[in-house]
Formats: C-alpha cells, sequence, structure tokens
C-alpha cells in the first residue's frame, strides 16, 4: 500500500493507493487542518489508525523548499523531517519532495478531462514543461525533457521578486513596500495576495466596501469572498481584484515559461484556479501570458492548460514513492 501527502500550509491531505497495472487506484483519503497538529508525525499517525492498512512506501509532498530530507517551509507552522516520519512509519522508505515537485509527477497521471485549455499552442509542441500554481503561497517547478521523459524538478520562484509592468501594478508594489518590505510574487499571487490586491484598492480609493461585503470578510476567508463575489458581479471593486489577480497570475506564468523554455505546456495548478476557471478562460490570463514583447510568437506557441483535479500532487507523490521503491 502506498501512502502520499501533499501537505500546505492550510490543510494536510493524505491518501493510500494501490497500484494496478501503472494505474494508481485511490483506497483511502482524509484532509487535516495542518495548524491544528504540533506536526506532521501525529497527522500520519491520525489517518494510519483510523484506516488500518499496512504501508509499503511513503511519500510526503511539502509546500515549501526541501533540503537534505528536511522541509522548514514558509506557510506552515512546523518542520518536516524525512527521518522523523521514517520512525513513526514502519515501512521500506519515506521520501520528501516540493509540493510543485509533486504536482510535476502528478501530471503524467491524469485524464485528457482533468484539464481546461487556455492557449492550444503549437500542434507539434515539445520541450520542457512548467508548473506554477497559487494556493495558500505560491508555487513553481519544472519539467525538463531529456529526449525521452519529462523530468519534474522543484524551484522557489514564487519567493522572486513582484515585478511590475505598469503605473497601476508600481503603486501596488509601493503600496506593499510599505508594509512587507521585500514584495515577492507569492504576495500578489495567493489567497492572502488576492486579498493584498482588494486592500490596495480599496485603501487607494478605487472602490467602496458596504457593509456587507465588510462583514462577509470577517467571518469568512477573505480570498475566497473576494473570488465569489466578483463572478457574481455583486462588487465593483471585487472584480477589479480579481481582474488584476488574474493579469499578473498570467504574467508570472508567462516569466515562467521563458526562464524554462517550457515551449511543451505551461501547468496552471493550485487551489485557486478552478474556482475562478471562468476568469481565467477569457482573455486577461493570456493577453498577460504573451504580452512579452518582442518574443510573443513562441509563447503564443505554448501549451496553457488548468489542472482541474485537486489530487494531482498526491497522485504525484505516490508516483515518486513508486518510482524511489524501484
Amino acid at each position: 500500500m502506498i501512502l502520499a501527502g501533499d501537505i500546505g500550509g492550510t490543510n494536510s491531505r493524505l491518501a493510500f493507493f494501490s497500484e494496478r497495472g501503472g494505474r494508481l487506484e485511490p483506497v483511502a483519503g482524509e484532509t487535516y487542518a495542518s495548524r491544528h497538529y504540533a506536526n506532521l508525525q501525529a497527522i500520519v499517525r491520525n489517518f494510519v489508525s483510523a484506516n488500518d492498512l499496512p504501508v509499503d512506501v511513503a511519500c510526503f509532498g511539502v509546500a515549501g523548499p526541501v533540503r537534505n530530507g528536511r522541509s522548514e517551509a514558509v506557510n506552515l507552522a512546523w518542520a518536516v523531517d524525512a527521518r522523523e516520519l521514517a520512525q513513526a512509519l514502519p515501512c521500506r522508505a519515506v521520501s520528501l519532495l516540493n509540493d510543485l515537485e509533486a504536482h510535476a509527477y502528478g501530471i503524467a497521471m491524469l485524464a485528457p478531462e482533468d484539464f481546461v485549455t487556455l492557449n492550444q499552442g503549437a500542434a507539434d509542441a515539445s520541450g520542457n514543461a512548467a508548473v506554477i500554481a497559487a494556493g495558500t503561497g505560491l508555487g513553481e517547478a519544472g519539467l525538463y525533457w531529456d529526449g525521452q521523459q519529462h523530468r519534474p524538478f522543484a524551484g522557489e520562484g514564487g519567493h522572486t521578486s513582484f515585478a511590475p509592468t505598469d503605473p497601476l501594478q508600481v503603486e501596488l508594489l509601493n503600496f506593499l513596500s510599505r508594509e512587507f518590505g521585500y514584495v515577492s510574487w507569492e504576495r500578489v499571487l495567493s489567497g492572502p495576495g488576492l486579498h493584498n490586491i482588494y486592500r490596495f484598492l480599496r485603501d487607494t480609493g478605487r472602490g467602496e466596501e458596504p457593509d456587507w461585503l465588510t462583514r462577509e470578510m470577517q467571518q469568512r476567508d477573505p480570498a475566497a469572498v473576494i473570488s465569489q463575489t466578483a463572478l457574481a458581479g455583486t462588487s465593483a471593486l471585487c472584480r477589479q481584484a480579481l481582474d488584476l489577480f488574474v493579469a499578473l497570475y498570467g504574467a508570472e506564468a508567462g516569466n515562467v515559461a521563458l526562464k524554462l523554455m517550457a515551449t511543451a505546456g505551461v501547468y496552471v495548478g493550485g487551489g485557486i484556479a478552478p474556482k475562478i476557471i471562468r476568469k481565467l478562460t477569457d482573455s486577461t490570463f493570456m493577453d498577460a501570458f504573451v504580452a512579452k514583447g518582442r518574443i510573443k510568437p513562441l509563447l503564443e506557441a505554448i501549451p496553457v492548460r488548468v489542472i482541474m483535479n485537486g489530487k494531482t500532487a498526491l497522485l504525484g507523490a505516490a508516483r515518486f514513492a513508486i518510482l524511489q521503491a524501484l
């Protein structure tokens, strides 16, 4: 039995998979609130004991850099260590990898219906690929084409410097600089990032926040309220915030595509994209994606797809566990 984990700052998702004929079949799964537990070992023990299944191999994708089998993620309340997990799990092997690297491994396990296409790209598209995913934070990873297969690798591009491209975005950078000092792409492309964009627009007089919206944002996750209200068309301020968020998402996806020469495709993952898919499929994202001056034709030829399957990282972690055990 394969134990896989997708460990994020908000939620930790665990699942058991069995392998049959090269396919991964889900056996059991559960989602835990990460901050309600002292460490990942406690979550793992809870899940394993609740299901009473043997563990042969295990792998956990963690939202943060992994070095020497250990991750001290920015958005997690605790560190994750493969050696400590191995002590808590009686199994052959325990692996740890970045969550976007797990996403990259999981892409090969998806079906055509697990994607929504934003850009068809060239019919003969080949070469490297890339993944970008906004959720609690912003993750980025690559898939190097070795001539026969794609080999995923992790990156921490979400923490690179936010680069504004017009006067409004310069104002946004200045606004966030006063609060945070250093402004990374994650400060604008994540759940908290959408809220940051909204606060900037509100506090610089670009829209009014009615009382009902204030109450909603006090009672629920602000990013969810902003996106849902924008899509419902009941707040011009929320619509502006989501428009700017999606334009920035497209711009950074284009940056990743160029840096990795991801001519085989860019995959948009994470928890936010499926929830705003109606907005992603208008022209806002792709207009920003290709807006790179003289190199625009290269970007127009790159396929761009949104991953709609929320278990992609779990599938990727399970696949990695199998590969490590071979």
